[in-house]
């Protein structure tokens, strides 16, 4: 019991060192992560195995950070940049539209991290230009992610967890999460539209402005841009037939950023200055800490206690599973949400055949993961790395900022989500 007490309370006082900003999220992470080793709720073995069970996302990440800021060197972004500026004639709310609908349709079929690491960079660039606060053009984005991901079987690491722990295939999700997915995009855009959309104000002579740039200008390595695209394509469509070729994303990723940079001639330290080690090291500590979570059996005992509460009451159990693993969510991210919020349900599932469709148990651990996602910054990787993106780029986002918008957000999508489920499924 003792054990039980110290962790949460680590936990939780982790959680007040990056609400406060006391300190860095990477020191705050590992900090506990570490203090949990030293007071035995995790031994060193633990530690190890809880980083190199998830070396995937790690590898996938540094992989992404390399090619990114290699393709960002040829100018590339900001010719994308001007033409969507000058697809929507300057006009700031379309724009914001325009690039989140954008990034949905790509995390739906590409890994939501690769995503908002291209998306981010573009938004933070258009909203200087047009003279206005990147963080409604960010944070729409790193929405949109996370709703987009909802849509498909690969559109976020959480499907593919849910998909094979429930036995579901690529058309079910299509079926049954994607109008979820659109519907969850219309209630981002309207809030949007409310709170920021009304406000966004450009003068026509920054509009004019617009309208003249010449992206071709902005091209500056004809050479880097044609090998940076061929080898950010053979990337992408190894992602997308990954399941057939089974070589695993991170190999894919690591893969192109080598051959890349052996190509174009860099050096590794110029290479290797420019990886989000601070962002690599908060996931570090992150890991260990949610393994000290589980060792401590929290979760498991939750778990217990929800097939308790709501034993014989289908409609219940499919609503507490919901809003629950999106409060776990919120806390430990999606991808352990899901692995660890699957298990109990292949314990729970079987005492309600016959009482409902019991799929309706596994989309509503996907709800609860992808919309979920949304809440906090620790909620989903994608929102660590484009916090950190954006922090890159001047553009500030702290834990409560991010937490007074996602959490709206969540709510909306996750309540207008229960009721979808309600009526389909019960």
């Amino acid at each position: 019991m003792i054990y039980i007490i110290i962790g949460l309370v680590v936990f939780v006082s982790v959680f007040y060192l990056m609400i406060t900003e006391k300190v860095p999220q990477a020191w705050a992470t590992m900090i506990g992560g570490l203090i949990m080793a030293l007071i035995g709720i995790i031994n060193e073995e633990d530690a190890l195995e809880a980083v190199s069970e998830r070396l995937e996302i790690l590898f996938l990440l540094i992989g992404m950070m390399i090619i990114v800021h290699l393709v960002s060197e040829t100018g590339v972004f900001q010719w994308f940049a001007i033409k969507v500026a000058q697809l929507v004639r300057g006009e700031p709310f379309r724009l914001v539209v325009l690039l989140a609908v954008v990034t949905a349709l790509c995390s739906a079929f590409l890994d939501n991290v690769t995503t908002i690491l291209l998306m981010a960079p573009v938004s933070i660039l258009l909203a200087k230009q047009l003279k206005l606060d990147p963080f409604p053009f960010v944070i729409t984005e790193v929405m949109s992610a996370n709703i987009g991901g909802l849509a498909t079987l690969i559109g976020d690491p959480t499907q593919l967890i849910i998909g094979a722990e429930g036995n579901l295939g690529f058309n079910s999700f299509l079926l049954n999460t994607a109008p979820m997915s659109i519907i969850a995009m219309i209630i981002l855009i309207a809030n949007v539209y409310i709170i920021y959309g009304r406000h966004m104000v450009v003068s026509n002579e920054l509009k004019a402005r617009i309208m003249e740039l010449d992206s071709s200008r902005s091209l500056k390595d004809q050479k880097l841009l044609q090998q940076a695209a061929v080898i950010f394509a053979l990337v992408l469509v190894g992602f997308i037939l990954n399941n057939f070729i089974n070589k695993g994303l991170a190999i894919i990723s690591l893969s192109g950023a080598i051959f890349l940079v052996i190509i174009a001639k860099r050096n590794p330290k110029e290479i290797l200055e420019h990886v989000e080690w601070e962002t690599l090291f908060f996931f570090i500590g992150l890991f260990m800490m949610i393994r000290g979570i589980e060792n401590l059996n929290i979760i498991n005992l939750i778990g217990d206690r929800i097939i308790h509460l709501t034993e014989g009451k289908f409609d219940m159990a499919v609503i507490a599973v919901t809003w629950l693993s999106a409060a776990f969510t919120s806390i430990i991210g999606n991808v352990a949400n899901a692995a660890t919020v699957s298990k109990i349900l292949g314990v729970m599932v079987p005492s309600f055949d016959g009482l409902g469709n019991t799929q309706a148990f596994w989309w509503a651990l996907s709800f609860g993961s992808c919309l979920g996602g949304n809440i906090t910054i620790l909620s989903s990787a994608t929102n660590v790395v484009a916090v950190g993106a954006a922090g890159k780029a001047g553009c500030k986002i702290d834990f409560m900022k991010f937490f007074k918008f996602g959490g709206l957000i969540a709510f909306e999508t996750l309540l207008v989500g229960t009721i979808y489920l309600y009526v389909r499924y019960m």
